[in-house]
């Protein structure tokens, strides 16, 4: 089996042992090398330039998905029994993924993700942040972490952080960073006649009506014309500039989905997911950092799960492998982080009580994460669950070893202190002493 599945539960450690042992400090994340356990690993270079979460809000079944137990019985597997071979020996996906399969080279699936949360927006915010529910503290998304550390180096007209179309909601993802890092979301559909986006594709207004409008706002505002020295004045012009650019310019190119060909737009899906996929792919052409595509209509599959599974998989399974081939084919994938999971999993054993009657509940024991691009190798699974998809079984990986990991290959350190307003000391992922649990980076894919 072509599979990494290294590192037994016995390596559940907190920050401060993974400190001790060399895993966590900042010159081991960042330079030189690191020590992992008893063997010691050279760092990892600094690759992804942007990054594409698929964020499966409610939570996707894996035991249905990547990660089947066809051997389990129909107490598990319900009406999904049905498992596929992929591209890589000993890769097995559920029978709903068939285009997923075939890209199975570019991704790698941890299928020993964990955090022991059964709650929408603890487990949302665990997943996101890497730190602990319920502290003193609201931290920014990862999201938001991008936005504030590429600000520098990231010169586009569209914000650095994208959300298609409309936040989760679980919680607040710019936290004590504040408005300035709150992510831009598109609103509107992009599988529709036009993608409405908020604040740049008006409802009923054509582009010729908008510079329309334009030229005769410049034609009025002779006031400004006097005072543009004034800094003020200067200021609220380079804003307006920028607006317009990204209403009418280049930023208004990236959204406007029409520039692909129809070839292009059906081999993604003409359906919402599908074209999410398209419109973030073009956002990683124009540089954006950070991208969230907020799956439609969620996962929160108590009730009519497999009927919702049935219509929504083969979306899923259509829109991602099309989205890491697009990325793959046109050089983008090496350089930019793909990946999809929910807040948690669904539960294994289907609940067939009323008012279920079929269908699967919250499960943060384990769960299963796919990861591609920049950096990450494809076509491995770490660590595993048991024979039901209950338990882990082996190699256990947390929110602060799955997100300090990307951070490590987008060249961000995780040990870095945040700018909290009112000077509290804070940083990227808790500090070793806050005794989180870890069992180390994914350097078994990087």
């Amino acid at each position: 089996m072509n599979a990494k599945q290294n590192m037994n539960n016995s390596t559940q450690i907190s920050r401060r042992e993974a400190l001790q042992a060399g895993i966590c400090g900042a010159s081991g994340l960042l330079m030189g090398q690191r020590a992992f356990g008893a063997v010691t690993q050279p760092a990892v270079a600094a690759k992804a330039k942007s990054v594409i979460q698929v964020f499966l809000w409610g939570g996707m079944s894996h035991i249905d998905t990547w990660d089947p137990k066809p051997d389990a019985g129909s107490e598990y597997m319900g009406e999904f029994g049905k498992t596929i071979n992929s591209k890589v020996d000993g890769i097995q996906l559920g029978g709903l993924f068939p285009e997923l399969a075939k890209q199975a080279d570019k991704f790698s699936l941890i299928r020993g993700m964990t955090h022991r949360n059964f709650g929408h927006e603890t487990a949302a915010y665990l997943m996101q942040t890497g730190h602990t529910p319920g502290e003193r503290l609201a931290y920014p998304s990862i999201g938001a972490v991008f936005a504030h550390y590429k600000k520098a180096e990231y010169k586009g007209i569209i914000p650095p952080y994208v959300v298609l179309t409309q936040p989760q909601g679980r919680f607040s993802e710019e936290g004590f960073l504040g408005p300035l890092y709150k992510p831009f979301a598109t609103g509107g559909d992009p599988s529709g006649v036009r993608f409405e986006v908020e604040g740049v594709v008006a409802s009923g207004v054509t582009d010729d009506r908008q510079k329309s409008r334009q030229e005769l706002l410049g034609k009025m505002n002779t006031f400004g014309d006097r005072v543009r020295t004034l800094a003020e004045i200067s200021a609220e012009e380079d804003a307006k500039k920028r607006a317009y650019e990204l209403i009418l310019g280049a930023g208004r190119e990236v959204f406007d989905l029409s520039k692909e060909t129809p070839a292009v737009r059906d081999r993604y899906g003409r359906f919402t997911f599908g074209q999410d996929c398209l419109a973030a792919r073009r956002m990683v052409e124009a540089g954006v950092p950070y991208v969230v595509i907020n799956y439609p209509g969620g996962w929160d599959t108590h009730s009519n799960h497999f009927a919702t599974m049935r219509r929504q998989c083969p979306q899923l399974d259509q829109g991602l492998a099309v989205l890491l081939a697009d990325l793959k084919e046109r050089g983008l994938l090496d350089t930019t982080i793909v990946w999809c999971t929910g807040e948690f999993g669904r539960s294994p054993k289907v609940d067939y009580q009323p008012p279920w009657n079929g269908g699967r509940n919250h499960y943060g024991n384990v769960f299963t994460v796919l990861v591609a691009g920049g950096g990450f190798k494809g076509g491995q699974v770490v660590g595993s669950s048991d024979s039901k998809a209950e338990e882990l079984k082996d190699r256990p990986v947390y929110p602060v070893d799955l997100l300090g990991s990307i951070y490590q290959l987008a060249g961000i350190d995780a040990n870095a202190k945040l700018p909290h307003p009112l000077g509290a000391e804070a940083y990227v992922l808790p500090k070793p002493d806050d005794k989180v649990k870890s069992a180390g980076l994914l350097t078994e894919i990087m």
